[in-house]
């Protein structure tokens, strides 16, 4: 098995930007809390795929609803892998859940943007039956597969990732 990545916390000023920008002004003490208790993503079994990402905070999803979740999270990895975010299946399965992006890919070079390459989650509880979804603190609402990747013989990309979303779009 190839050792190709790690997880780490964003720092708690990055962890503060991206909390207060979701949820607004919080305690001091009680962000303080919420930071030092983020559970890296880890995999549940030796057989597992997946690395599960657990939540920060309690929070329910009516049908439709949706929440964005700054993770505290950022990853290192070698260069030609990718970090691949899907709900955990079990989610799925119950309340359709769904990232808003479908799939979320987190690039190597993302570790090095001005964010800290702060991973976040947009998630929405799709069902169809009226189920309402509840998380726990620290409980896995989403997995992250590495997959590594090729390029085109052509490719001569050279630009230099420093943004989030859709920065590597911009010419």
């Amino acid at each position: 098995m190839k050792r190709i990545a790690k997880f780490h916390k964003v720092s708690y000023k990055q962890f503060k930007e991206g909390w207060t920008d979701t949820f607004g002004p919080e305690n001091e003490k009680e962000l303080q809390k919420i930071y030092e208790n983020i559970e890296l993503p880890q995999r549940a079994t030796k057989g597992s795929a997946g690395y599960d990402f657990f939540s920060p905070l309690i929070f329910s999803l009516e049908p439709g609803e949706t929440i964005k979740i700054p993770t505290g999270i950022r990853v290192e990895m070698e260069d030609n892998w990718v970090l691949k975010l899907y709900p955990r299946s079990g989610l799925g399965f119950k309340y359709r859940l769904q990232l808003n992006n479908s799939v979320g890919i987190i690039d190597s070079d993302y570790f090095y943007s001005d964010n800290e390459g702060h991973i976040f989650a947009k998630i929405t509880n799709d069902s169809n039956e009226g189920k309402t979804m509840s998380i726990d603190l620290n409980e896995g609402f989403m997995q992250g597969i590495f997959v590594e990747y090729g390029i085109t013989v052509d490719d001569d990309a050279a630009a230099i990732r420093n943004g989030g979303f859709g920065s590597t779009s911009e010419k």
